[in-house]
């Protein structure tokens, strides 16, 4: 740790109990009780608009512009007006609300307002639709959940997925282009001059904590999308938990600056509901960690000061590189800062110090910095570290009403997880929710962990890899891959992003890498009119490449930990073929099933070898 202090910030105060049984496994928990919480999250929504009605909810704006925002006493009257539409539209949980839109006001607003009454939504993400060709994984998704109405903010972009997957009969809610050859059209404009009754107050007294409140759907990275069961009490017991961790929030409302997609369980429950149930206010950045749209992030954090704020490593790397160069970005961004999280992959050491470096800079102190774990299974918050660590990876403690189980496999454990937080199961799929329970009722969230401190679980764990994507060499040693994946990135110093391991069942390991095209540019002068693959084979690049490949493996232990080839991938990570998520992080299995050609090509040469990615056919 630096001589600097760090920033003191009200957080929580954990008291962890725990007993090791005979057969080896442990389980931790919390000995301060969960606080009570609402049976429904929009009674936080009601509250606010009743006492802090003029406050912004959420704001949104395209680039530069004005931002748009919407109070909480505005929301509620809309949330309303949404939820007597849809009331008379006799959808329900049966036929449920699949959004299909990127993250909006509006968006927000349908959402709540099926939530307020009862009805179920789910959002999907729209690259589903604007990706694919063939929409398979809509097709799948339509066949689990049945929905009878889609809102779209641009109708006319999603009409051709919606007639392909849902039916050209199904009704079709929309901001703007709506089909004016196409019956069941309903323009939200139209939807809000809907005058609530009381069937609205019935529905939404009727809502109690085992009501569904929506349906997420996991990546589908191995399969069909999953639709996970989000019930009332889901969604405002992990509330309760989010808010004992980050108790700032109970005496200054927080302001949110956030771009991950609310299709997603990060932000689309946890971040998205920390605004409703604190009465803060959301910011919604439509930019993003590329290339592309950083500029947007970049532009919203020079004008809004975050209280809280959320990151993939990827998006801090950009950051990092833009504050280093813009002041008055750096100012704004660290002014009112409590709290820095990063998730979604492993944090290079580099990243980390950089971010420290940034904040003690700017102003005189450390601004906590912490990681934890979760689920679209686990609403998604469960543990959380905020003890100031001296380097990445602590992942931390249970929260409130927690309870962790860990079952010993080899030299790690595979974690469980018990809390009002958990889902019930899968929607209309018993097969696999009996698969996702042990006989004790603990969800299998299939990531395995090892302690900080060998047998005290006071000091949390470090995240040991997903026990799905873990695997054998031909000596039959264990490759904990999640881990070797984030000492890999880091030991590269910025010029990989994430890396997919192979090997299994051969002789040694490779890595397929995802390469930072900024990084990789500066390293030749900054040329932009070069393509990527001629970046990539710059004889610059190889050399460092190379150099730090050397490097890796001077400094690994054994075969388990030592990557002998690598691969730079020049072709993007495919969403649509459930290699990548749309919050960037990437899937080992699902790359590997999909570029096998690739793997071969590498074990085709001799050890060490650097080689630029061929691109494989659909």
């Amino acid at each position: 740790m630096s001589g600097k202090p760090v920033r003191d910030v009200k957080l929580w105060s954990p008291v962890v109990g725990w007993e090791e049984r005979p057969n080896g496994e442990f389980v931790v928990w919390r000995e301060d009780p969960l606080g009570p919480y609402p049976d429904k999250l929009n009674e936080r929504l009601v509250h606010w608009a009743k006492t802090a009605p003029d406050r912004t909810w959420m704001a949104d704006r395209e680039g530069t512009a004005e931002w748009r925002r919407v109070s909480f006493a505005e929301a509620l009257d809309q949330v309303r007006r949404i939820g007597q539409f849809l009331l008379d539209m006799k959808l329900s949980a049966e036929n449920p609300l699949v959004i299909l839109s990127e993250n909006s006001i509006e968006h927000a607003l349908m959402a709540l307002g099926a939530q307020h009454v009862g009805i179920p939504s789910a959002a999907i993400a729209p690259a589903y639709a604007t990706i694919s060709s063939d929409f398979s994984k809509l097709h799948d998704i339509a066949r689990q959940i049945t929905p009878g109405l889609i809102f779209a903010d641009d109708a006319g972009a999603f009409r051709k997925a919606v007639d392909t997957a849902f039916g050209a009969d199904i009704p079709f809610a929309g901001m703007r282009n709506l089909p004016e050859d196409r019956s069941g059209t309903y323009l939200l404009d139209d939807i809000l001059k809907t005058e609530p009754t009381e069937a609205v107050d019935k529905a939404f007294d009727a809502v109690g904590p085992d009501t569904v409140a929506k349906f997420l759907f996991t990546s589908g990275t191995t399969g069909s999308p999953k639709a996970v069961i989000q019930t009332q009490r889901m969604l405002c017991s992990n509330q309760e938990m989010v808010t004992d961790c980050y108790s700032y929030f109970r005496d200054e409302p927080p302001v949110l600056v956030d771009w991950a997609p609310w299709n997603h369980t990060a932000s689309g429950n946890k971040v998205f509901n920390i605004a409703i149930y604190s009465g803060g206010t959301y910011y919604i950045d439509r930019g993003k960690p590329s290339p592309a749209l950083m500029a947007q992030t970049i532009a919203n954090l020079k004008e809004i000061s975050p209280t809280w704020y959320f990151n993939v490593p990827a998006g801090y790397e950009m950051l990092i590189q833009a504050m280093r160069e813009d002041e008055g970005l750096r100012k704004t961004f660290f002014k009112d800062l409590k709290l820095l999280m990063y998730a979604g992959a492993g944090m290079a050491q580099h990243t980390w110090d950089a971010l420290i470096e940034l904040s003690e800079m700017t102003i005189g102190e450390q601004v906590p910095l912490g990681t934890g774990i979760g689920s679209t299974e686990t609403a998604p918050f469960a543990i959380f570290c905020t003890e100031p660590q001296e380097k990445p990876g602590n992942i931390g403690v249970p929260g409130q009403g927690v309870t962790m189980k860990l079952v010993p496999i080899d030299d790690k454990y595979e974690l469980r997880l018990k809390g009002p937080n958990v889902t019930p199961g899968y929607w209309r799929n018993e097969k696999l929710t009996k698969e996702a329970f042990d006989d004790e009722g603990f969800y299998r969230i299939g990531d395995a962990v090892k302690f900080a401190v060998p047998g005290d679980p006071r000091q949390g764990f470090y995240f040991d890899g997903r026990t799905a994507e873990n695997f054998k060499l031909q000596t039959g040693t264990w490759v904990a891959v999640g881990v070797l994946r984030a000492q890999l990135v880091n030991q590269f110093g910025g010029l990989i992003r994430d890396a997919v391991i192979t090997g299994e069942n051969r002789a040694e390991l490779g890595a397929l890498a995802v390469p930072f095209m900024p990084a990789l540019r500066e390293l030749i002068g900054g040329d932009t009119a070069l393509s990527d693959e001629a970046v990539v084979a710059h004889p610059k690049v190889r050399a460092a490449i190379i150099e730090r490949l050397k490097e890796h493996q001077r400094q690994s232990s054994g075969s388990a930990t030592r990557v002998m080839r690598m691969m730079l991938m020049t072709q993007p990570l495919r969403f649509e073929k459930g290699e990548v998520t749309d919050k960037g992080s990437i899937n080992q299995r699902a790359v590997l099933a999909h570029r096998g050609d690739l793997v071969e090509e590498l074990y085709a040469d001799a050890p060490g070898v650097i080689r630029v990615g061929k691109e494989l056919a659909a």
